[in-house]
């Protein structure tokens, strides 16, 4: 390998040695006049303005390869670009030129060195350099080593393509570093704007706390939480019982009357909305359930006829159901609460119990025991399992005064209740609610106080059955209109009524159960009917004949005048005792 030269180096190259073949001379004799033009000052500086304005590193190298022939009988065999995967070869000025062994160039690990290449004696990898490290390589050759002049010449256009590689390394680094800052400042440009919208959102979602929170801090109720929902939209807000029914609205052009939708749509309403996680937009509504624990207790709704809603306002919404969920479960949990309190006091009422303790609990529950009451006793045809049967019975009895006491008892629903009912409105208002006619009602006498209350259940009870065991077995019966049956209650003693039966109906009753037939009930429905022929054979589902041909066979069996009064009465009577107080049972 050839020695290293020992001066004339540039500041950016460095450690290689370029010595003079003994043959050379000092001077400019052996080069040819047009290669001098190199050597003159004018000439570099050309050289070098065209380097370092050369924005292409590769370019920058064939550049610095060209001119290598220009400084010397040296030629430029290859050049090379430093890449983070090793070195890239550098298309050069001569296509034909011998190739380079790219493996040895590997093997020099950045320093400059020796390469072998056919027919030349010399033949120099020169590195070229800038601060941060190798940026590549021009690999010349000649024929013989460079003198001291051709040392400096090649050691200035190294020189020269280094600085000008590093100005352009620099300036990409510049352009990557404005690029980038520009980049920089478009993503804080948009974090900026991002931040921005998140605070203007987190102030109105800040608003939408406070506000529904004071709202549930202050107990405002329903008509609060409209009100609020209200203020933040700037819509029309609403809420509705699971019916359809409203119950709260706050902004303007509330409709007057309300309309109410249809079972059918408002059920398919509620479907519709229920299938999705949030508010649903329905025709002009935005509407939002109220569920707490999968039970639906209310609707809330903002009217947006214009579809001017936006996040915010499904914000406000969904936080405003979530306000009326809690406030309406809690009104719930009250509601049952009093509910069970109110049906232990009037179970209590109606077995007896003291009186002082019954009026202190039912003052608790906002009842005055003090006022007069009566018992009422409703049993209606299937509905003695449904709890609807129960509200709407309470619906019907609640007056403007005070809502009554009620509880189940079997297939009946007993009411205490200040007002005494109307023979007829109550029965309809339930007819309507029910759906059915089938039922029927029995009402006490007054009751003055509480210890009288059993007194009147038992009246009740006994106006109800006298009502279910009539020809018309459907209405409201009055214990005060049951004239003779009121001492035929069930305060009478069993056995006399046991005795009176089997002294008038005894022998009747007798043939019916060794002959199986039906005289003694022919004779109450003949007695039911008034006397009347057609209309007992229709209640019996006979033909006339037949029941002049039994009632013939109860004159002949019992030995008694059917057409004397007292007779008459007393067997009424008998049959009445038999089928009410009995049960159809005479022993």
């Amino acid at each position: 390998m050839a020695s290293r030269p020992s001066q004339g180096l540039s500041p950016h190259v460095s450690g290689h040695k370029v010595t003079r073949h003994p043959s050379d001379t000092a001077g400019t004799e052996r080069h040819d006049p047009r290669l001098l033009a190199a050597l003159d000052p004018h000439g570099l500086l050309v050289l070098s303005h065209v380097l370092f304005t050369c924005a292409e590193q590769s370019e920058i190298v064939r550049l610095a390869m060209r001119h290598v022939s220009a400084l010397g009988p040296y030629h430029a065999e290859a050049g090379y670009l430093a890449t983070d995967d090793g070195l890239s070869r550098v298309p050069g000025p001569d296509a034909g030129a011998p190739t380079v062994d790219d493996a040895r160039m590997m093997e020099l690990g950045e320093a400059d060195g020796s390469v072998s290449l056919p027919e030349r004696s010399w033949n120099w990898a020169f590195g070229l350099r800038g601060v941060s490290g190798l940026l590549g390589y021009i690999v010349v050759s000649s024929h013989s080593e460079p003198d001291e002049r051709g040392d400096f010449l090649l050691t200035t256009l190294v020189g020269l393509t280094s600085a000008a590689l590093s100005l352009t390394a620099t300036r990409a680094a510049q352009h990557d570093n404005a690029s980038e800052l520009s980049r920089l400042r478009s993503e804080r440009d948009t974090v900026l704007r991002q931040l921005g919208t998140t605070r203007g959102e987190l102030h109105l979602q800040k608003t939408v706390h406070e506000t529904l929170d004071r709202v549930a801090a202050r107990g405002g109720g329903e008509d609060a939480i409209t009100q609020a929902l209200y203020e933040l939209t700037g819509l029309p807000s609403l809420i509705e019982d699971r019916f359809g029914n409203l119950r709260s609205w706050a902004g303007p052009e509330r409709p007057d009357p309300y309309p109410v939708r249809s079972s059918t749509d408002q059920e398919e309403m509620l479907r519709q909305v229920a299938r999705e996680a949030g508010p649903v937009k329905v025709k002009d509504r935005l509407i939002a359930l109220a569920r707490p624990r999968g039970d639906l207790l209310g609707v809330l709704a903002l009217e947006d006829p214009e579809a001017t809603a936006n996040e915010h306002t499904m914000f406000a919404l969904d936080h405003a159901q979530r306000s009326l969920a809690q406030e309406l479960m809690h009104l719930h949990e009250l509601t049952e609460v009093e509910l069970r309190l109110r049906r232990q006091l009037i179970d209590d009422l109606l077995e007896g119990t003291d009186e002082a303790s019954a009026c202190a609990r039912a003052e608790a529950v906002g009842h005055d025991l003090q006022r007069a009451h009566y018992v009422v006793v409703v049993r209606w045809s299937g509905n003695a399992a449904d709890d609807s049967f129960t509200s709407a019975v309470e619906q019907v009895t609640t007056t403007t005064a005070s809502r009554p006491l009620i509880t189940r008892r079997g297939d009946r629903v007993v009411v205490l209740t200040e007002a005494r009912p109307d023979d007829r409105a109550v029965h309809a208002a339930l007819a309507h609610e029910l759906g059915t006619p089938d039922g029927a009602i029995g009402v006490s006498t007054r009751c003055d106080s509480p210890d009288g209350i059993p007194r009147c259940y038992k009246e009740a009870l006994r106006a109800l059955e006298v009502r279910q065991n009539s020809r018309q077995r459907v209405g409201t019966t009055f214990f005060d209109d049951l004239g003779l049956y009121r001492i035929l209650g069930p305060g009478n003693d069993l056995r006399e009524l046991e005795g009176f039966v089997r002294e008038w109906l005894g022998q009747l009753i007798d043939y019916d159960e060794g002959h199986d037939t039906e005289l003694v009930e022919t004779l109450s429905r003949y007695f039911d009917c008034g006397g009347n022929y057609d209309d007992a054979a229709a209640a019996l589902t006979v033909h006339r004949s037949t029941l002049r041909y039994r009632l013939q066979r109860i004159r002949e069996i019992s030995d008694r005048d059917l057409a004397d009064v007292d007779t008459r009465l007393n067997l009424q009577v008998a049959t009445r005792v038999w089928k009410i107080i009995l049960g159809g049972r005479g022993r």
